[in-house]
C-alpha cells in the first residue's frame, strides 16, 4: 500500500479551513464556542487543538474517566497543559457503576458491549450540559474512517453539533495532529474506544486502519478486508442516516 497518499494534502491549509469551517458553524447556530471531550487519544487532541484556534478562551475540554486508563487522563492532561486549553474533570465511574446496577435489577443481562457503550452516552450527556451552560456546540471526534463503518457509539461519541474531523481519514488526522504539535507519543499511540481493558480500534474491527484509509480514498483493498469493510459499513449505516419515518401518505 503507498502511505505517501496521506502525505500528499497541505495540512497547514486544512487546518485554516477547518477552523474557519469551525467558526462559521458556530457563528450560525448564533453561540460562542466549543465543548470537547479530551479522552487521551490523538481525535480529540486535534478536535481540542483546533477549536481552541478557532475560539481561543471560548473552549472546553472535558475529562470523563469512567473505569479508564489512568494514562488517558494524563495524556489528556498533557494536551490541555501543552496548549492552556481550560479543562474541567468529571470522574462519571461511580454514575456508570450505579446506573448499571440499577438496570440490572430488571433482571435483563445484556452483555460487555451493551454495557461498555453506557460509558460515551454518560460522557454525551455531560458534554450536553456544559454546552447548554456556557452557550458552546458540542464538537465532536469523530472522523471519515470511522464514519464509513460506523465505528461509533450512537448517542454516544455519535451524538455531537458538529464533526470537523468527518472528511479527513485517520491517517490524514494524523498528519495534521503533527503540523499542530500534537505531542508524539498521543500521535503513535494505539488507537482505542476505551470500552474495556486492553481494547483497541483495530483488533476489534479486524483490519487497519491504513487498510481501511486506503480503500476510503482508492477503493483498493484486499478482498477479504474490502468485504469486511463493506459489511461494517452496511451494518451501522443507520448511525449516520436520519431517523426514519412513515411517509405521511402513506398511512394517512
Amino acid at each position: 500500500m503507498d502511505k505517501n497518499i496521506f502525505a500528499e494534502n497541505d495540512y497547514n491549509k486544512i487546518k485554516d479551513s477547518l477552523v474557519n469551517w469551525l467558526q462559521t458553524e458556530v457563528e450560525n447556530a448564533g453561540l460562542n464556542g466549543a465543548v470537547v471531550g479530551l479522552s487521551g487519544g490523538i481525535d480529540s487532541a486535534v478536535t481540542a487543538r483546533l477549536c481552541q484556534l478557532a475560539f481561543g478562551e471560548e473552549m472546553l475540554g472535558v475529562i470523563m474517566p469512567c473505569h479508564s486508563s489512568s494514562q488517558d487522563r494524563e495524556d489528556a492532561l498533557k494536551v490541555a497543559g501543552k496548549f492552556g486549553i481550560e479543562v474541567v474533570e468529571n470522574d462519571l465511574s461511580d454514575i456508570y457503576d450505579h446506573f448499571l446496577a440499577n438496570l440490572k435489577e430488571s433482571g435483563v443481562e445484556a452483555g460487555r458491549l451493551a454495557e461498555a457503550n453506557i460509558k460515551p452516552r454518560l460522557r454525551m450527556t455531560t458534554l450536553y450540559y456544559y454546552a447548554q451552560a456556557k452557550g458552546y456546540l458540542v464538537v465532536g471526534t469523530d472522523n471519515w474512517s470511522e464514519l464509513k463503518i460506523g465505528y461509533f457509539t450512537k448517542h454516544g461519541d455519535g451524538g455531537i453539533d458538529l464533526a470537523p474531523l468527518g472528511s479527513l481519514v485517520k491517517n490524514e488526522v494524523k498528519k495534521l495532529a503533527e503540523v499542530l504539535g500534537i505531542p508524539a507519543e498521543i500521535i503513535e499511540k494505539k488507537p482505542s474506544a476505551g470500552l474495556w481493558d486492553g481494547q483497541t480500534d483495530e483488533s476489534e474491527m479486524g483490519f487497519s486502519y491504513q487498510e481501511l484509509d486506503q480503500y476510503i480514498l482508492t477503493g483498493e483493498a484486499e478482498p477479504e478486508v474490502k468485504e469486511k469493510i463493506e459489511k461494517l459499513a452496511a451494518k451501522n449505516s443507520h448511525k449516520v442516516a436520519p431517523v426514519p419515518i412513515p411517509r405521511r401518505n402513506e398511512i394517512v
